[in-house]
């Protein structure tokens, strides 16, 4: 089983490269001509200025080299007679994907209908909910869901019945849009949640867990060939579109894994991004003083004068050293 497991995983992984690697190599180009370019803000980084009008919306990309990918693997399995052991993957694609259209809304309305604000949070929040909570349903009918939550580096167990979707809602939309926050420099999100599907993918693995295994295969494939038109310096942001999709498909990961705080662990970058922010804006309302030159997190490091390679490098490595305390936690 984890010969066949392994196997799949790889041709998954090498498909979602060669597709996504073909679909950059159109779609930049036409995002480009549709001048559908990146607006920096005024308050950012000054050296962020120089990026204004790089094609954004790129996580279309990775999106679509996904699908294309898994639709043929669904169509496998389907052949096999084995389609069920795809269901947590196609409720895992279908909150990410819901996710990212949310992202995809509000990209549209800023970059094509030229409208300055997009979606207003309080939308995105509302959209973000009601993606979480159809999840949270159809997970629950389809048996996917166990109320009872892990305590990390322990053996125990706690029933939270009820209160658990109460968690579980707010750590879905607060890692999407952790995820989002950290997409301000080339390569970091693409970089960050690179090493957090090795881990899912590891884990999956050793558990030989096919949905979790063949998802995590077709974002490695796709990230690492978005990530060469994205690092330093970036021909490509991923948009909404692509950081909403991403952060949805890790929040996914979670339930497959079943153990929610154990992915809290690893995603500790994605998390202190929106952490810096609240304790950013909470301190500065009650002192009048600031905690970090400027936030999120990663903006504070560029103040400093660190270059984004380094940021990216650093907090991938953090991410990966999470990865392992995680594993150690489960």
């Amino acid at each position: 089983m984890f010969k066949q497991l392994l196997i799949e995983f790889l041709a998954v992984g090498v498909s979602s490269f060669a597709v996504t690697a073909i679909l950059c190599h159109y779609i930049i180009p036409a995002l480009s001509a549709k001048h559908i370019g990146q607006s920096i803000r005024a308050e950012g980084p000054k050296s962020h200025l120089s990026k204004a009008g790089t094609p954004t919306m790129g996580g279309i990309c990775f999106i679509m080299g996904m699908l294309i990918v898994l639709t043929v693997v669904a169509v496998v399995y389907a052949f096999r007679g084995t389609q069920r052991e795809l269901v947590p993957l196609a409720l895992t694609m279908c909150l990410a994907l819901l996710n990212g259209f949310v992202g995809l809304f509000d990209d549209f309305r800023k970059l094509v209908k030229h409208e300055n604000e997009g979606l207003k949070a309080g939308q995105k929040f509302l959209l973000q909910c009601i993606c979480a909570a159809l999840y949270l349903w159809i997970m629950t009918l389809t048996g996917h869901i166990d109320t009872a939550l892990h305590i990390p580096f322990t053996d125990i167990m706690v029933d939270l019945g009820i209160g658990y979707y109460v968690g579980a809602m707010f750590f879905i939309v607060g890692l999407v849009n952790s995820v989002n926050l950290t997409d301000g420099i080339d390569g970091l999100a693409t970089s960050v949640t690179l090493a957090v599907t090795a881990f899912v993918a590891f884990v999956a693995l050793n558990t030989l867990h096919v949905s979790m295994t063949l998802i995590s295969a077709a974002l490695i494939g796709s990230l690492i060939a978005f990530l060469r038109k994205n690092r330093h310096v970036a021909k490509v942001f991923m948009g909404d579109t692509g950081s909403l999709f991403l952060g949805g498909a890790l929040a996914g990961a979670a339930f497959m894994i079943n153990d929610i705080l154990v992915m809290v662990i690893a995603c500790g970058v994605f998390i202190f991004e929106t952490l810096s922010v609240v304790i950013q804006v909470t301190v500065f309302k009650t002192t009048n003083k600031r905690v970090f030159r400027m936030t999120p997190i990663h903006h504070h490091f560029e103040a400093l004068k660190w270059s984004e390679n380094k940021i990216v490098i650093v907090f991938s490595l953090v991410t990966i050293v999470l990865c392992v305390l995680a594993w150690l936690g489960m």
